[in-house]
């Protein structure tokens, strides 16, 4: 293994000024309410509104000032994303009572949280597309009262037209103009104008993401993600022109984002690096992409593919790419990503914006143990039991027995009385 492009090693840097900032934050919103809302509003976004729900009159507003391409681009990508989310529904089923063992019925329920939000964040350019992401699969999912919320735009008092009308389109029930980790403060405990949801889905800054563990527990959340990431494996027969802009598409979403070349091929890798270089030069977004690739950027020559799908597996990206001549060989052995772009032709920004499958995906290797955002995230499957008189006289003893072996004797005495 030969790295042809090494990223820059980085410091540890401690969490626990952001860490302490927020909780600071968190606790102000859950004691002063609307007030410490309006405070962080204006503090951070300049906005100063005494109501947070965008009306009615602003989201009509907001759909005559977008282009019509545009909303019909959005309604275009909504579209696929709720005919897929469609199809992984269909995977829920309610499982009847069954009788496993004489007098003994079980089954479950697949049901949707009661209420969620979707966070949308801000920044330097809207992201219509992340409201499009973590609302229509709660829609989907059933979710009775779906909020949704962003920063408005700098010293203005309103969301970006594009995002509002892309929360439309989506259908949220609820839209707020407030961002950061008040936002997430405020969603999970509430205050007097907003209702505090039962789940917190969506990607943000450092201090969205830190609020969102703070307030896990409180409110389910999806998970705790990091800057953008990309793994490309690639033999011989790439195209280091598509590979290249495939890593600059995450490179310019963050200085800390990282794209990452897994290659066999010795000529793919070095032009890659000429084709990333060269792109830069007219890239509109080059001094974002620039930072990250140069910092965080690796291109690493691989013997065998074998080997690139063990290091992928330990890396578990956020998104991976295969760009080789035999995938069908290499897609069964990959087991950690985020979501998996198969072919030359499934490029990783088709899954940002209308392939249909979501963009809400898990960062800094924790697609190990969870999947992005997807219907399911929204729907909880509980259990039910019913015991007959003949089961019980299968099941109580042993649960009788059992309780008295963890000495919690009052369950052994709920066996027993039954029993009696």
């Amino acid at each position: 293994m030969i790295k042809l492009k090494k990223a820059i090693p980085k410091k540890e840097e401690t969490s626990k000024l952001v860490e302490g900032r927020v909780l600071e934050i968190i606790h102000k919103i859950r004691k002063e309410g609307d007030h410490a809302l309006k405070e962080y509003n204006i503090l951070f976004d300049g906005c100063e509104r005494e109501s947070y729900q965008i009306t009615q009159e602003e989201i009509q507003n907001a759909l005559k000032e977008v282009k019509a391409t545009t909303i019909e681009d959005l309604r275009f990508a909504a579209k696929n994303i709720e005919e897929f989310a469609k199809r992984q529904k269909e995977m829920f089923k309610h499982m009847e009572e069954q009788e496993v063992m004489q007098g003994v019925f079980l089954g479950h329920k697949a049901m949707p949280v009661n209420s969620c939000a979707g966070y949308v964040p801000g920044g330097r350019y809207p992201l219509p597309s992340s409201a499009l992401m973590s609302i229509i699969p709660a829609k989907v999912a059933g979710v009775k009262r779906i909020v949704t919320c962003s920063p408005a735009v700098k010293d203005t008092k309103s969301i970006h037209p594009a995002t509002l009308a892309a929360m439309h389109i989506a259908g949220a029930n609820e839209i707020y103009a407030m961002g950061g980790s008040q936002a997430i403060g405020a969603l999970a405990y509430g205050t007097e104008q907003i209702k505090p949801v039962d789940m917190i889905v969506g990607p943000g800054n450092q201090y969205v993401t830190e609020a969102k563990r703070q307030v896990s527990g409180v409110v389910g959340i999806d998970f705790l993600a990091g800057p953008s990431e990309v793994v490309v494996i690639a033999d011989a027969t790439a195209d280091p022109r598509i590979i290249a802009a495939d890593i600059l598409a995450q490179s310019e979403h963050d200085p800390q984002a990282r794209g990452i070349l897994l290659c066999t091929d010795e000529k793919v890798g070095k032009d890659t690096i000429k084709e990333v270089e060269n792109f830069l030069k007219d890239l509109p977004t080059a001094a974002i992409a620039k930072e990250a690739w140069e910092n965080n950027g690796e291109v690493i020559l691989i013997d065998t593919l074998e080997e690139a799908i063990t290091l992928s597996n330990k890396l578990a990206p956020e998104h991976l790419e295969i760009q080789v001549e035999n995938e069908e060989k290499v897609v069964p052995k990959l087991i950690n990503y985020g979501s998996l772009f198969i072919g030359e032709g499934a490029a990783e920004v088709f899954g940002d914006y209308v392939a249909g499958t979501n963009h809400i995906l898990p960062t800094m290797r924790t697609a190990r143990f969870t999947g992005g955002v997807w219907v399911g995230t929204f729907i909880k499957v509980v259990t039910n039991q019913r015991v007959t008189k003949e089961g019980l006289k299968i099941i109580g003893p042993v649960a009788s027995r059992l309780g008295a072996l963890e000495g919690l004797y009052a369950h052994k005495l709920a066996a027993d009385v039954r029993l009696k």
